[in-house]
Formats: C-alpha cells, sequence, structure tokens
C-alpha cells in the first residue's frame, strides 16, 4: 500500500515505515504529524485518485529529527571586472518516518 501525499508543494510517494525528507518545520522528535493533503491511495481494493484529494484520508508520521541538506555552492563571476564570489548553502530538513495510511 502506498499513497501520494503533498507537503510544501512537492509531492512524495509513501509508504509505511519509509523515512522521509520533507520542509523543516520546528518540531521536537518523537512527536507526530498529520498529512491530510493525500492525492492518491493504492491498497489492495485498488487506486482511489483524489479531486484534488482523496477525501477522509490521511497519513500519520512521526518526527524521528532535523537533518541539513547536501551542500550547493553559489558562484558569481563577472568577467573583466576582477569579481568573483562563492558562496555555500545547507537545506534544514525534518525527517519522518511515515506511521498508517488511513483511507
Amino acid at each position: 500500500m502506498y499513497a501520494i501525499v503533498e507537503d510544501g508543494g512537492r509531492q512524495y510517494k509513501v509508504q509505511e515505515g519509509q523515512f522521509v525528507n520533507i520542509d523543516y518545520r520546528d518540531i521536537p522528535a518523537g512527536e507526530s504529524i498529520q498529512l491530510d493533503r493525500v492525492l492518491a491511495v493504492s491498497g489492495g481494493d485498488g487506486v482511489k485518485i483524489g479531486k484534488p484529494t482523496v477525501d477522509g484520508a490521511s497519513v500519520s508520521a512521526e518526527v524521528v529529527g532535523v537533518e541539513m541538506g547536501d551542500k550547493i555552492y553559489v558562484q558569481k563571476l563577472r568577467r573583466r571586472k576582477n569579481l568573483r564570489r562563492r558562496t555555500g548553502h545547507r537545506q534544514m530538513y525534518t525527517r519522518v518516518k511515515i506511521g498508517k495510511i488511513a483511507v
């Protein structure tokens, strides 16, 4: 059984017991959250596709902790001006473990 959920403008295909990195939220580890924007659910009785969401469907997840993403380097260069800048950025994510997919 899997579900397609939307969170923070992104869509994730999730299954029970899977770990997923979602956008950062200031929630302590061990707390549970609900992902209510379920776009599709697949189970033993087939696939249910929402218009735009499946009515009554939700996905519960437990917060594992906060993780940092890969470092992204941004380089700026202006030719013939002796201008070179290099900066980096690491995005913060909240790592969750998918629990029950309720239809």
